[in-house]
């Protein structure tokens, strides 16, 4: 299961490639398997349907990488920025929990 906490320590293996409001793509550091066995692909999968806001994600293991598609509204372009370079990592963590909730 994917918890907040993974969530932003997988955040710390993933570098911006290309990024607009609704839509970020990040490319993973293969790094992430020594450090994250415990959370698979489908847990990455399916935080669409445990997260308000996030609309899809995509896959792309070949070229490692993985694209966001989220409602801007919920998720402002800044927080995707901070989450990717460590920053408000307690706010993002009571953001995104209150997300979660809204979900269950």
């Amino acid at each position: 299961m994917v918890t907040v906490e993974k969530i932003i320590q997988i955040s710390s293996y993933l570098k911006k490639i290309h990024h607009i409001n609704g839509r970020i793509r990040v490319r993973v550091n293969p790094k992430i398997k020594e450090h994250s066995s415990d959370v698979t692909i489908e847990d990455i999968q399916t935080l669409p349907q445990k997260i308000n806001g996030i609309k899809s994600i995509k896959i792309n293991k070949i070229v490692g990488s993985i694209t966001v598609v989220y409602d801007n509204g919920i998720f402002p372009f800044e927080l995707w920025e901070d989450l990717l370079e460590q920053r408000n990592l307690d706010n993002i963590s009571g953001i995104l929990n209150q997300l979660a909730r809204e979900v269950a």
